[in-house]
Protein backbone atom coordinates (compact mmCIF):
# COMPACT_ATOMS: atom_id res chain seq x y z
CA UNK A 1 0.00 0.00 0.00
CA UNK A 2 3.03 2.08 0.92
CA UNK A 3 4.46 1.31 -2.58
CA UNK A 4 1.33 2.21 -4.19
CA UNK A 5 0.74 5.70 -2.57
CA UNK A 6 4.26 6.49 -3.55
CA UNK A 7 3.69 5.49 -7.24
CA UNK A 8 0.38 7.75 -6.87
CA UNK A 9 1.85 10.63 -5.49
CA UNK A 10 5.22 10.64 -7.93
CA UNK A 11 2.01 10.27 -10.96
CA UNK A 12 0.29 13.52 -9.69
CA UNK A 13 3.88 15.35 -9.38
CA UNK A 14 4.83 14.50 -12.85
CA UNK A 15 1.11 15.85 -14.38
CA UNK A 16 2.22 19.12 -12.35
CA UNK A 17 5.14 19.77 -14.54
CA UNK A 18 2.61 20.27 -17.46
CA UNK A 19 0.30 22.31 -15.48
CA UNK A 20 1.63 25.67 -16.09
CA UNK A 21 -0.77 28.05 -16.85
CA UNK A 22 -1.08 31.18 -19.41
CA UNK A 23 -0.21 33.76 -16.55
CA UNK A 24 4.00 33.89 -16.32
CA UNK A 25 6.33 34.83 -13.66
CA UNK A 26 9.15 37.75 -13.91
CA UNK A 27 11.58 35.06 -12.20
CA UNK A 28 12.35 31.97 -13.47
CA UNK A 29 13.49 30.42 -9.85
CA UNK A 30 9.69 29.72 -9.57
CA UNK A 31 6.69 28.05 -11.13
CA UNK A 32 2.85 28.55 -11.32
CA UNK A 33 0.53 25.51 -11.06
CA UNK A 34 -3.05 25.82 -11.79
CA UNK A 35 -4.35 24.48 -8.44
CA UNK A 36 -7.76 24.85 -8.30
CA UNK A 37 -9.76 25.52 -11.59
CA UNK A 38 -14.07 25.53 -11.76
CA UNK A 39 -14.75 28.07 -9.48
CA UNK A 40 -17.21 30.45 -10.17
CA UNK A 41 -15.79 34.30 -10.22
CA UNK A 42 -14.07 33.70 -6.79
CA UNK A 43 -13.85 36.57 -4.42
CA UNK A 44 -11.79 35.05 -1.57
CA UNK A 45 -9.95 31.93 0.43
CA UNK A 46 -9.05 31.08 3.65
CA UNK A 47 -7.38 28.11 5.06
CA UNK A 48 -8.75 25.50 7.73
CA UNK A 49 -5.40 23.19 8.38
CA UNK A 50 -4.35 21.67 4.84
CA UNK A 51 -8.38 22.61 3.64
CA UNK A 52 -9.46 26.19 1.74
CA UNK A 53 -12.38 27.43 1.51
CA UNK A 54 -13.21 29.48 -1.12
CA UNK A 55 -15.99 31.90 -1.45
CA UNK A 56 -18.00 32.40 -4.89
CA UNK A 57 -19.55 35.91 -4.86
CA UNK A 58 -22.47 35.44 -6.98
CA UNK A 59 -24.24 32.74 -5.55
CA UNK A 60 -23.35 32.82 -1.99
CA UNK A 61 -21.35 29.16 -2.05
CA UNK A 62 -18.61 28.24 0.11
CA UNK A 63 -16.77 25.41 -1.81
CA UNK A 64 -14.06 22.99 -0.43
CA UNK A 65 -10.76 22.42 -2.00
CA UNK A 66 -9.10 19.21 -0.27
CA UNK A 67 -6.49 17.54 -0.79
CA UNK A 68 -5.97 20.17 -4.48
CA UNK A 69 -9.80 18.93 -5.23
CA UNK A 70 -12.49 21.20 -5.39
CA UNK A 71 -15.45 19.24 -3.67
CA UNK A 72 -18.72 19.10 -5.83
CA UNK A 73 -21.13 20.15 -3.06
CA UNK A 74 -20.78 23.54 -1.29
CA UNK A 75 -19.90 23.42 2.15
CA UNK A 76 -22.51 26.47 2.25
CA UNK A 77 -24.73 28.71 0.74
CA UNK A 78 -25.99 31.49 1.96
CA UNK A 79 -28.57 33.90 0.09
CA UNK A 80 -26.59 37.11 -1.30
CA UNK A 81 -27.71 40.56 -3.80
CA UNK A 82 -24.77 40.00 -6.31
CA UNK A 83 -25.29 43.40 -8.49
CA UNK A 84 -22.06 45.12 -9.01
CA UNK A 85 -19.55 44.86 -5.77
CA UNK A 86 -21.91 43.15 -3.55
CA UNK A 87 -22.07 39.28 -2.74
CA UNK A 88 -20.07 36.83 -1.06
CA UNK A 89 -17.24 39.07 -0.26
CA UNK A 90 -14.82 37.85 3.13
CA UNK A 91 -13.62 35.44 4.87
CA UNK A 92 -11.33 34.80 8.14
CA UNK A 93 -10.56 32.13 10.37
CA UNK A 94 -9.74 31.56 14.54
CA UNK A 95 -9.45 28.07 15.06
CA UNK A 96 -12.61 26.40 13.43
CA UNK A 97 -14.58 29.42 14.09
CA UNK A 98 -15.19 30.73 10.52
CA UNK A 99 -16.36 34.49 10.21
CA UNK A 100 -18.25 35.44 7.03
CA UNK A 101 -19.50 38.51 5.74
CA UNK A 102 -21.44 39.36 2.74
CA UNK A 103 -24.50 41.18 0.87
CA UNK A 104 -27.20 39.19 2.71
CA UNK A 105 -30.71 38.94 0.81
CA UNK A 106 -33.73 37.03 0.63
CA UNK A 107 -33.38 35.07 -2.45
CA UNK A 108 -29.75 35.25 -4.49
CA UNK A 109 -30.06 37.99 -6.57
CA UNK A 110 -32.47 39.64 -4.62
CA UNK A 111 -33.17 42.91 -2.42
CA UNK A 112 -30.53 43.53 0.33
CA UNK A 113 -31.21 42.96 3.46
CA UNK A 114 -27.89 44.42 4.77
CA UNK A 115 -24.29 43.95 4.67
CA UNK A 116 -23.20 41.27 7.64
CA UNK A 117 -20.80 39.42 9.54
CA UNK A 118 -21.99 36.09 10.64
CA UNK A 119 -19.96 33.27 12.58
CA UNK A 120 -19.63 29.63 11.95
CA UNK A 121 -18.24 26.68 13.12
CA UNK A 122 -16.40 24.16 11.12
CA UNK A 123 -16.78 20.64 11.78
CA UNK A 124 -14.90 19.37 8.76
CA UNK A 125 -17.39 19.09 6.44
CA UNK A 126 -19.73 22.02 6.78
CA UNK A 127 -20.46 25.63 8.26
CA UNK A 128 -22.85 25.22 10.77
CA UNK A 129 -24.12 27.25 13.88
CA UNK A 130 -25.10 30.54 11.98
CA UNK A 131 -24.28 33.30 14.55
CA UNK A 132 -24.93 37.28 13.64
CA UNK A 133 -21.89 39.16 15.05
CA UNK A 134 -22.50 42.23 13.00
CA UNK A 135 -25.35 44.29 11.08
CA UNK A 136 -24.03 47.09 9.13
CA UNK A 137 -25.58 49.82 7.27
CA UNK A 138 -27.57 49.08 4.22
CA UNK A 139 -25.70 47.74 1.23
CA UNK A 140 -24.82 49.34 -1.77
CA UNK A 141 -23.70 47.98 -5.25
CA UNK A 142 -20.24 49.60 -4.90
CA UNK A 143 -17.40 50.44 -1.93
CA UNK A 144 -18.79 47.65 0.35
CA UNK A 145 -15.06 46.78 1.15
CA UNK A 146 -15.03 42.74 2.33
CA UNK A 147 -11.25 42.05 2.94
CA UNK A 148 -11.15 40.08 7.01
CA UNK A 149 -8.06 38.85 8.33
CA UNK A 150 -6.97 37.63 11.88
CA UNK A 151 -4.16 38.97 14.02
CA UNK A 152 -2.11 36.78 16.20
CA UNK A 153 -3.78 37.70 18.87
CA UNK A 154 -7.48 36.12 17.13
CA UNK A 155 -8.31 39.76 17.04
CA UNK A 156 -10.82 39.31 13.74
CA UNK A 157 -10.72 42.65 11.29
CA UNK A 158 -13.15 43.84 8.62
CA UNK A 159 -12.53 46.93 5.89
CA UNK A 160 -15.92 48.71 4.83
CA UNK A 161 -15.80 51.33 2.12
CA UNK A 162 -17.84 53.83 1.56
CA UNK A 163 -20.42 52.98 -0.05
CA UNK A 164 -21.05 56.58 -1.32
CA UNK A 165 -21.58 58.40 1.73
CA UNK A 166 -20.01 61.79 2.79
CA UNK A 167 -19.69 62.26 6.47
CA UNK A 168 -17.72 62.47 9.21
CA UNK A 169 -15.75 59.26 8.71
CA UNK A 170 -15.07 60.32 5.24
CA UNK A 171 -13.35 63.27 6.68
CA UNK A 172 -16.05 65.45 5.96
CA UNK A 173 -17.12 67.92 9.18
CA UNK A 174 -20.95 67.15 9.70
CA UNK A 175 -22.99 63.58 9.21
CA UNK A 176 -23.09 60.78 11.85
CA UNK A 177 -20.69 57.85 11.78
CA UNK A 178 -22.47 54.66 9.70
CA UNK A 179 -19.97 51.83 9.87
CA UNK A 180 -18.81 53.00 6.19
CA UNK A 181 -15.09 54.09 5.17
CA UNK A 182 -13.62 52.02 8.56
CA UNK A 183 -11.67 48.82 9.39
CA UNK A 184 -13.23 47.46 12.21
CA UNK A 185 -12.44 45.05 14.83
CA UNK A 186 -14.80 43.00 14.92
CA UNK A 187 -14.11 40.42 17.37
CA UNK A 188 -13.34 41.09 20.34
CA UNK A 189 -15.72 44.48 19.33
CA UNK A 190 -14.22 47.76 19.73
CA UNK A 191 -13.55 51.33 18.40
CA UNK A 192 -13.08 51.78 15.17
CA UNK A 193 -9.53 50.54 14.16
CA UNK A 194 -9.48 53.12 10.96
CA UNK A 195 -11.08 55.93 9.58
CA UNK A 196 -11.44 57.46 5.58
CA UNK A 197 -10.93 54.72 3.24
CA UNK A 198 -12.39 54.63 -0.20
CA UNK A 199 -12.26 51.13 -0.60
CA UNK A 200 -10.15 48.08 -0.03
CA UNK A 201 -10.10 44.60 -1.21
CA UNK A 202 -7.02 43.59 0.59
CA UNK A 203 -6.05 43.21 4.35
CA UNK A 204 -3.14 40.92 5.85
CA UNK A 205 -1.56 40.93 9.23
CA UNK A 206 2.49 40.84 9.29
CA UNK A 207 3.16 37.85 10.68
CA UNK A 208 6.17 39.12 12.58
CA UNK A 209 5.29 42.03 13.69
CA UNK A 210 1.35 41.28 14.16
CA UNK A 211 0.94 44.69 12.07
CA UNK A 212 -2.01 45.42 9.79
CA UNK A 213 -1.84 46.95 6.25
CA UNK A 214 -4.62 47.17 3.44
CA UNK A 215 -4.44 48.16 0.02
CA UNK A 216 -7.07 50.95 -0.61
CA UNK A 217 -8.75 51.89 -4.07
CA UNK A 218 -8.55 55.55 -5.18
CA UNK A 219 -10.95 57.38 -7.94
CA UNK A 220 -9.31 58.30 -10.75
CA UNK A 221 -5.99 58.45 -9.37
CA UNK A 222 -3.49 56.85 -6.80
CA UNK A 223 -3.90 53.78 -5.36
CA UNK A 224 -2.37 52.88 -1.82
CA UNK A 225 -0.92 50.52 -0.21
CA UNK A 226 -1.13 51.44 3.78
CA UNK A 227 0.71 50.28 7.15
CA UNK A 228 -2.74 50.53 9.52
CA UNK A 229 -1.88 51.25 13.03
CA UNK A 230 -4.62 52.01 15.50
CA UNK A 231 -6.49 54.93 15.49
CA UNK A 232 -5.62 55.67 11.80
CA UNK A 233 -6.80 58.21 9.62
CA UNK A 234 -6.31 57.50 5.64
CA UNK A 235 -7.43 60.57 4.31
CA UNK A 236 -10.41 59.81 2.02
CA UNK A 237 -11.75 61.57 0.55
CA UNK A 238 -9.52 64.77 1.34
CA UNK A 239 -6.06 63.02 0.58
CA UNK A 240 -5.93 59.78 -1.61
CA UNK A 241 -1.91 59.00 -2.24
CA UNK A 242 0.93 61.08 -0.38
CA UNK A 243 -0.68 64.39 1.07
CA UNK A 244 1.01 67.99 -0.05
CA UNK A 245 0.77 70.95 2.95
CA UNK A 246 -2.83 72.32 1.48
CA UNK A 247 -4.04 68.70 1.71
CA UNK A 248 -3.20 68.15 5.41
CA UNK A 249 -5.11 72.04 6.21
CA UNK A 250 -7.86 70.79 4.78
CA UNK A 251 -7.75 67.72 6.98
CA UNK A 252 -10.84 67.79 9.80
CA UNK A 253 -8.78 66.81 13.21
CA UNK A 254 -10.65 63.89 14.49
CA UNK A 255 -9.51 63.10 18.19
CA UNK A 256 -7.39 60.04 18.19
CA UNK A 257 -7.26 59.28 14.68
CA UNK A 258 -3.88 60.25 13.09
CA UNK A 259 -3.21 60.98 9.16
CA UNK A 260 -0.13 58.71 7.76
CA UNK A 261 1.11 58.95 3.71
CA UNK A 262 0.92 55.42 2.24
CA UNK A 263 3.70 53.09 2.08
CA UNK A 264 3.31 53.14 -1.76
CA UNK A 265 0.91 54.39 -4.43
CA UNK A 266 0.60 54.26 -8.11
CA UNK A 267 -0.29 57.58 -9.62
CA UNK A 268 -2.93 55.66 -11.98
CA UNK A 269 -5.33 53.36 -10.31
CA UNK A 270 -4.55 49.58 -11.36
CA UNK A 271 -7.25 48.56 -8.63
CA UNK A 272 -4.89 46.53 -5.74
CA UNK A 273 -6.22 43.43 -3.89
CA UNK A 274 -5.27 40.90 -2.10
CA UNK A 275 -1.95 41.15 -0.58
CA UNK A 276 0.11 38.71 1.57
CA UNK A 277 3.61 38.97 3.62
CA UNK A 278 5.95 35.60 3.16
CA UNK A 279 8.30 34.63 5.39
CA UNK A 280 8.94 30.94 4.34
CA UNK A 281 12.51 29.56 3.56
CA UNK A 282 10.80 27.72 0.59
CA UNK A 283 10.96 31.16 -0.98
CA UNK A 284 14.83 31.99 -0.58
CA UNK A 285 15.98 35.36 -1.01
CA UNK A 286 12.25 36.54 -1.96
CA UNK A 287 10.85 35.25 1.74
CA UNK A 288 10.90 38.81 3.17
CA UNK A 289 8.13 40.08 0.95
CA UNK A 290 4.86 41.63 0.36
CA UNK A 291 3.01 40.35 -2.45
CA UNK A 292 -0.13 42.27 -3.55
CA UNK A 293 -2.32 41.80 -6.85
CA UNK A 294 -4.13 43.93 -8.88
CA UNK A 295 -7.08 43.54 -10.83
CA UNK A 296 -6.75 46.02 -14.40
CA UNK A 297 -4.18 44.74 -15.24
CA UNK A 298 -3.59 40.91 -13.52
CA UNK A 299 -0.56 41.69 -12.29
CA UNK A 300 1.20 40.55 -9.11
CA UNK A 301 3.45 42.76 -7.58
CA UNK A 302 6.39 42.09 -4.78
CA UNK A 303 7.79 44.88 -2.40
CA UNK A 304 10.76 43.81 -0.88
CA UNK A 305 10.66 44.74 3.19
CA UNK A 306 13.04 47.17 4.54
CA UNK A 307 15.25 45.87 7.84
CA UNK A 308 11.94 47.37 10.52
CA UNK A 309 9.53 45.96 8.12
CA UNK A 310 7.48 49.43 8.41
CA UNK A 311 7.97 50.18 4.65
CA UNK A 312 9.79 48.91 1.33
CA UNK A 313 13.28 49.16 0.12
CA UNK A 314 13.69 49.87 -4.12
CA UNK A 315 16.94 49.92 -6.33
CA UNK A 316 15.39 52.37 -8.42
CA UNK A 317 15.71 56.07 -8.02
CA UNK A 318 12.49 56.73 -9.59
CA UNK A 319 10.58 55.01 -6.72
CA UNK A 320 12.56 57.57 -4.40
CA UNK A 321 9.45 59.18 -3.99
CA UNK A 322 7.08 55.62 -2.89
CA UNK A 323 5.03 56.18 -5.63
CA UNK A 324 4.39 54.93 -9.41
CA UNK A 325 3.92 57.79 -11.86
CA UNK A 326 2.39 57.66 -15.13
CA UNK A 327 6.16 57.35 -17.25
CA UNK A 328 7.92 54.74 -14.62
CA UNK A 329 8.73 51.43 -15.16
CA UNK A 330 7.62 48.45 -13.24
CA UNK A 331 9.85 46.30 -13.84
CA UNK A 332 11.26 45.97 -10.67
CA UNK A 333 7.76 46.01 -8.56
CA UNK A 334 6.38 42.72 -11.13
CA UNK A 335 7.15 39.74 -9.85
CA UNK A 336 4.20 38.30 -12.43
CA UNK A 337 2.01 39.12 -15.12
CA UNK A 338 -1.42 37.27 -16.98
CA UNK A 339 -2.90 36.43 -13.97
CA UNK A 340 -6.32 37.87 -14.68
CA UNK A 341 -8.52 39.83 -12.38
CA UNK A 342 -6.90 39.15 -8.93
CA UNK A 343 -9.18 38.63 -6.24
CA UNK A 344 -6.94 37.59 -3.45
CA UNK A 345 -3.15 36.58 -2.50
CA UNK A 346 -3.13 34.28 0.09
CA UNK A 347 0.33 32.38 1.51
CA UNK A 348 -0.54 28.85 3.06
CA UNK A 349 0.09 26.82 5.79
CA UNK A 350 2.81 25.14 2.99
CA UNK A 351 4.48 28.30 2.56
CA UNK A 352 3.77 28.61 -1.40
CA UNK A 353 1.72 31.58 -2.51
CA UNK A 354 -1.94 31.25 -4.23
CA UNK A 355 -3.36 33.93 -5.90
CA UNK A 356 -7.13 34.04 -7.21
CA UNK A 357 -8.64 34.75 -9.96
CA UNK A 358 -11.98 36.10 -10.15
CA UNK A 359 -11.98 36.46 -14.10
CA UNK A 360 -10.56 33.15 -14.67
CA UNK A 361 -11.95 30.80 -11.90
CA UNK A 362 -8.69 29.33 -10.70
CA UNK A 363 -6.60 29.39 -7.72
CA UNK A 364 -3.34 29.88 -8.70
CA UNK A 365 -0.62 28.44 -7.02
CA UNK A 366 3.67 29.29 -7.20
CA UNK A 367 6.14 27.50 -5.64
CA UNK A 368 9.66 27.99 -5.92
CA UNK A 369 11.60 26.11 -9.16
CA UNK A 370 13.91 24.44 -7.08
CA UNK A 371 14.15 22.13 -4.09
CA UNK A 372 17.28 21.17 -2.29
CA UNK A 373 19.63 22.75 -5.08
CA UNK A 374 17.47 20.81 -7.25
CA UNK A 375 15.06 22.16 -10.04
CA UNK A 376 11.62 20.55 -10.73
CA UNK A 377 12.22 18.22 -13.46
CA UNK A 378 15.57 17.00 -11.30
CA UNK A 379 14.38 16.41 -8.07
CA UNK A 380 11.98 13.73 -9.83
CA UNK A 381 14.42 12.18 -11.60
CA UNK A 382 17.67 12.14 -8.94
CA UNK A 383 15.63 12.16 -5.49
CA UNK A 384 11.89 10.82 -6.25
CA UNK A 385 12.44 8.40 -9.12
CA UNK A 386 15.13 6.63 -7.19
CA UNK A 387 13.05 6.60 -3.76
CA UNK A 388 9.90 5.38 -5.70
CA UNK A 389 12.49 1.96 -7.10
CA UNK A 390 14.33 1.75 -4.10
CA UNK A 391 10.88 1.26 -2.16
CA UNK A 392 9.38 -1.11 -4.58
CA UNK A 393 12.84 -3.42 -4.76
CA UNK A 394 12.75 -3.06 -0.72
CA UNK A 395 9.07 -4.28 -0.81
CA UNK A 396 9.71 -6.67 -2.97
CA UNK A 397 12.24 -8.47 -1.03
CA UNK A 398 10.32 -8.39 2.29
CA UNK A 399 7.53 -9.98 0.57
CA UNK A 400 9.92 -12.83 -0.92
CA UNK A 401 11.36 -13.22 2.89
CA UNK A 402 8.61 -13.02 5.19
CA UNK A 403 5.87 -14.46 2.92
Amino acid sequence: MRIFCTIVCLLAFLTFLGAYGEPALKDNDYVIEKFVVGLESPTTIAFEGNDILALQKADGKVRLVRNGILQETPVLDENVTNEGEQGMLGITTVGTKVYLYFTESTHDGGKPLGKRVYSYDWNGQRLVNKTLVKDLWATQTYHNGGAMVTDKKDSVYLVVGDAGRYGKLQNHPTGEPDDTSVILRISPSGPYYAIGIRNSFGLVVDPVTNALWDTENGPTDYDEINMVTPNFNSGWDVIMGPANKDDLEKLPGFSGYIYHDPKFSWEQPVAPTGLSFLSSNKFGYRSDSLFAGDCNFGNLYRFTLNQNRDGFVFNSAQFSDLVVNKDDKLDEIIFGTGFGCIADVVTGPDGLLYVVSLSDGIIYRIMPKHIFGLDIESFVAYVIVPSVIAAAIIGLWYRRKFS
